[in-house]
């Protein structure tokens, strides 16, 4: 049914090569074909591990990879596939390490929960993950989702059968009853047509739920376990600085998901949510809006990763009203936006890891790069907000080997702009190039 569902969605969106429209609707018994050998002459290529340029280098791309980064001056063969890139500056694909790929920021009203259907947010993902892909993000972690729409759209994405970004992706989100992620303050007799709760959540309560819930998401094929150590400000009925889960069924989740080989990351505003999951040994924590000197100063010392959603106030403030956010949530993001942005300032200067994600899906999918701004004005050097969103959300992600850098070995994605991100970092907010794994999906240099 999932898998039939994303099909649908494919041939219901218009855009797509008509080789993908064309293929079976069993994504998983697909082989994408390797991308012939490619040679790409780079102009200035950032150095993502040392956050400055190379001069000229020439990208030797086999299949989906890069084989070798050759010098200037190197003799690429007659005939070959050439890539120009050199009036370019050259990046890795970029990574947004927290989106929501199934979800849609002009829909906010809570009413929509009785409407929607899996098929709807099928079609909202195989839309997203384009958006996002052209935009260049070439890697995404989705963070909560649909049951269990991420991990099919991530194998519809990886067989070739749709396009879009590599996706690390979760189940649902894991919430307590009453919590961030439950459908509160309805009767008891008002339930979703398709799902028994709040269809982005799963409800699971005292360590024993815990830990069999994160067993059934392993089971499912997911590649991080979410879980919602506090209260959340796009909800009804709780409050963002709130505990929900307590330190023992913290431990208990992220102990479950390590033993099975997975990540976990943990939304947390409150400060006192917020030690509970470094402590509990959470990979990382997510908004850490209200995060104080203690807890700053354990994710320095576990090495936990914030991943801080800053660029969300302005839109959430300004546009997210217009198509019927409540007033409920308006006022509980006034109580946190500016104090989350003045947290990322005192963490980075701190020296936590930070990991760029943005809470996309509560803006349009595409905007991703809007959020570079904002991690410059609190704090980063245009240079190291790059480096968030490759070489140290690859380290979150555990896909260092592969992605987050143009260096041999590492998937051949690829992106290009016209002007110098390290000088306005805005500049990445319009990528004319962008190849994933040696295949080009966008070229707008011409125009």
């Amino acid at each position: 049914m999932r898998l039939l569902t994303l099909a649908l969605a494919a041939l219901f969106v218009g855009n797509l090569p008509a080789a993908c429209l064309a293929q079976s609707v069993s994504p998983k018994a697909m082989q994408p074909a390797a991308p012939p050998n490619a040679y790409i002459r780079t102009g200035k290529m950032f150095d993502s591990k040392t956050g400055t340029y190379t001069d000229g280098a020439v990208l030797v791309i086999a299949g989906e990879r890069i084989q070798s980064v050759e010098p200037a001056g190197f003799a690429i063969p007659a005939g070959a596939r050439t890539v120009d890139l050199r009036g370019s500056y050259v990046f890795p694909g970029l990574i947004d390490c927290h989106v929501h790929l199934m979800h849609r920021a002009d829909q906010y009203e809570e009413i929509k929960y009785f409407k929607e259907t899996p098929f709807t947010d099928a079609i909202n993902g195989v839309v997203n993950a384009k958006r996002t892909l052209d935009a260049g993000f070439t890697t995404v972690r989705d963070v909560s989702s649909p049951p269990f729409a991420a991990v099919d759209l991530r194998d519809s994405i990886r067989s070739g059968f749709i396009p879009g970004p590599r996706i690390v992706a979760s189940g649902p989100g894991i919430s307590i009853t009453g919590g961030h992620g439950d459908l509160n303050d309805f009767s008891p007799e008002v339930r979703p047509m398709l799902y028994p709760a709040d269809r982005n959540f799963q409800i699971a309560d005292g360590v024993d739920q815990v830990q069999q819930t994160v067993r059934a998401q392993v089971k499912y094929g997911v590649d991080v376990i979410k879980i919602m150590a506090s209260g959340g400000v796009l909800s009804k009925g709780d409050q963002p600085g709130a505990p929900q889960y307590t330190l023992a069924e913290l431990t208990m989740a992220a102990d479950t998901a390590h033993q099975a080989g997975r990540k976990i990351a943990a939304h947390a505003h409150g400060a006192l949510s917020i030690k509970w999951a470094i402590e509990a040994g959470i990979d990382s924590v997510e908004h850490a809006s209200l995060a104080d000197d203690e807890d700053i100063r354990l994710a320095k010392e576990h090495g936990t990763f914030f991943v801080m959603d800053i660029y969300d106030d302005d839109y959430i403030l300004n546009e997210a009203p217009k198509v019927g956010l409540p007033q409920e949530q308006i006022v509980k993001e006034r109580s946190v936006g500016q104090a989350q942005r003045d947290t990322f300032r005192r963490a980075w200067k701190a020296g936590v890891k930070m990991a760029f994600g943005t809470d996309a899906g509560v803006y349009p999918h595409g905007d991703n790069a809007k959020q570079f701004h904002y991690m410059v004005q609190y704090g980063m050097t245009p240079a190291e907000a790059v480096q968030a969103a490759t070489v140290h959300a690859a380290e979150l992600l555990g896909r260092s080997a592969d992605v987050g850098e143009l260096t041999p070995g590492h998937y051949a994605d690829i992106i290009a702009v016209a002007s110098d991100p390290l000088e306005h970092v805005e500049a990445l907010e319009h990528v004319a190039f962008v190849m994933k794994g040696g295949v080009v999906d966008k070229d707008e240099r011409a125009r």
